[in-house]
Parts: structure tokens; C-alpha cells; sequence
């Protein structure tokens, strides 16, 4: 459910900046933009649209972008902008504040007031980021206390700030297949992240409603890099987030399945992709399902068919010849 595509080296030279200026303007929020690169502008914009929130990958020269009086008075969509560098940095000034985020630190600015912001290149020459822009109706805290943030450094390495920006990453990773309701259910997911990296900067208290859905995100993530571990079950996940059992269960419940369900699906997606992946043809598929939490081959090899409805050589075999095929 991509928005709007722009690739400027698909245009003239001359018209390369001003179609990218206009395109991100109209996208995110009006601003006035300079590039010492302008008369041969190479980027690329794509917009993930999720409803009132939306994703924006972004891959372009040095810029310095300016949200002035004038701009704010002339358009505000009343939004926050939360942005991280893949490649390079960037820096915003904002309320007598200014921070620099390089990778793996996020920083965000609120449209309803003048910043100015720059965008800074790595030793390629070329910056790559991703930038989420939500509308502050939707949040569950006060815009005062939300602007306090503004144009300070929310480091993304660990903790809620590494959940938000890793979900982030798998939004845009896996854009093709989403659907009406599922653009509906990732804002609404998206909207909590960034809401408890907010909290968790304020050291204020969620509402319930976000709060769980923050959990089970952790949860989840926490699942993810341990699905390695055949010993991996309740108990232990319940252990790492400090809730009881019966919580997990009632957590996974709301989601309408088991913990154990949850976790044998995303072990068998893993060994689905890995046995189709010519890189490993040369891996057993008991080492395959192994490296998953797969104990035994033939538990494993009765899920796979029972999920897929091919036994898991038969995946494999029928994999390389999509391959071979002319």
C-alpha cells in the first residue's frame, strides 16, 4: 500500500529538485528546501500511507529544509515528525534546541511551530533515512508535555526506542501484501510505539489500551530472537517481561491464538523461507529446522505439512525448480 513512488533520476536534470521538493512537501508538510546539489538532484521518495499515519523512506543528498512562520501559518497539519538516519544523520532545531541523530537515534519536530532541519550525508555522499509523521489528535498524551521532546535525542538501540524503530524497518520491508485492514491494525500499532517512547522519555503512564498493545510488541520481538531455543515456552517469556503466566495467555488469547501456536508459526515461516533460499541448498533440513527450535525432525516435518500441505523436501524440491526454470 505505497502512497507515492518518486525516483528524480527518472526525470530531466532540470526538473529533478523542484518535483522532489513538491512531492515531499505536499507528502509530509511544507517546507522550503536547499541543496548545494540541486541542479542534478539523484533521490528517491516512497510513502507508506497507513491512514492518518503515514512512513516515508527517503534516500537523497545533503539538504537544509526550513518550516518557517509564514509556512506554519499558511499550512499545519498538526503532526509530529519522528525521524531516523540509516545512512548518515540528521539534525533539527527547534525551540532553542538542537540535536544531531545519527544511526540508531531518532529525533522528531512538531509542524505546528517554526524548525529548521538538516539532512547530512554519510562518506557515500548520500543520506538514507525514514521519517513517520502522526497526527497529534491521535495520541494519548498532552501535546505540551509531546513538544518537551521536540528536537531532542531518543536514543534507538535498545528498549522501546529499538521496538519502535524495528517496526518501523519491517513496515517498509513488506509494503506489497498489506491490505485495507491491515493499514488500519499497523496505525494503530505504530501510534502505540511511538506513544510509549514518548512516556518512557516523560516517565508517564499509558493508558491500559496502549500499554498492552506495547507489551505484546515486546513480547513478540522477544519471541523473535529466541525462536532458536527448543526450550522456549511460557514460563520463560512470562519470566523475561515480569507477568504471570496466565497474563501471556490472556494476552495471546486477544490475538486469537496460543503462545505455543504463535511461536511453532513463526519458527515454520523461518525454515518455509530458509528451505526455499538457494544460498542454504546445501544445508540438511534437520540443521534448518534445528537452528529454528525444531528438537525433532519428525515433529517438524509433521507441522510443515500440516501447515503448508507439502512435506518439507517436497517445499525444497519444488523451490529449486522454480529456480531452474528458463
Amino acid at each position: 500500500m505505497i502512497g507515492t513512488v518518486l525516483r528524480t533520476e527518472e526525470l530531466p536534470a532540470s526538473d529533478r529538485f523542484a518535483r522532489w521538493h513538491e512531492t515531499t512537501s505536499r507528502a509530509l508538510v511544507p517546507v522550503l528546501a536547499r541543496s548545494d546539489q540541486e541542479a542534478d538532484f539523484r533521490a528517491t521518495t516512497h510513502v507508506l500511507a497507513l491512514g492518518p499515519v503515514q512512513v516515508h523512506v527517503m534516500t537523497c543528498p545533503p539538504l537544509r529544509l526550513y518550516r518557517t512562520s509564514a509556512l506554519v501559518r499558511r499550512s499545519d497539519p498538526e503532526t509530529y515528525c519522528l525521524s531516523f538516519a540509516r545512512r548518515g544523520a540528521t539534525q533539527t532545531t527547534q525551540f532553542d534546541r538542537q540535536t544531531t541523530a545519527g544511526p540508531w537515534e531518532m529525533s522528531f519536530c512538531d509542524t505546528s511551530h517554526p524548525y529548521h532541519g538538516r539532512i547530512v550525508a554519510d562518506h557515500t555522499g548520500s543520506f538514507e533515512g525514514v521519517v513517520l509523521q502522526i497526527p497529534k489528535a491521535v495520541l494519548p498524551l498532552p501535546a505540551d508535555r509531546l513538544t518537551s521532546l521536540a528536537a531532542t535525542l531518543l536514543p534507538a538501540r535498545d528498549g522501546v526506542g529499538a521496538l519502535l524503530r524495528h517496526h518501523l524497518e519491517a513496515l517498509v520491508q513488506h509494503t506489497s501484501g498489506y491490505t485495507a485492514a491491515d493499514a488500519t491494525r499497523l496505525s494503530a500499532v505504530t501510534v502505540d510505539l511511538f506513544a510509549a517512547v514518548c512516556a518512557h522519555h516523560l516517565d508517564t503512564v499509558l493508558p491500559p489500551e496502549t500499554d498492552r498493545q506495547v507489551l505484546q510488541k515486546r513480547i513478540h520481538a522477544f519471541i523473535q530472537r529466541n525462536l532458536g531455543d527448543p526450550t522456549l515456552g511460557a514460563e520463560a517469556i512470562a519470566s523475561a517481561h515480569q507477568i504471570s503466566v496466565r497474563h501471556l495467555y490472556q494476552l495471546f488469547q486477544e490475538q486469537g491464538l496460543t503462545v505455543a501456536a504463535w511461536i511453532r508459526q513463526r519458527r515454520l515461516e523461518h525454515c518455509h523461507r530458509d528451505l526455499a533460499d538457494p544460498a542454504l541448498r546445501s544445508q540438511p533440513i534437520h540443521l534448518i529446522a534445528a537452528r529454528w527450535g525444531f528438537a525433532s525432525s519428525a515433529h517438524f516435518s509433521r507441522a510443515f505439512r500440516a501447515a503448508y500441505g507439502v512435506s518439507p523436501i517436497g517445499h525444497r524440491s519444488s523451490s529449486e525448480r522454480a529456480v531452474a526454470w528458463p
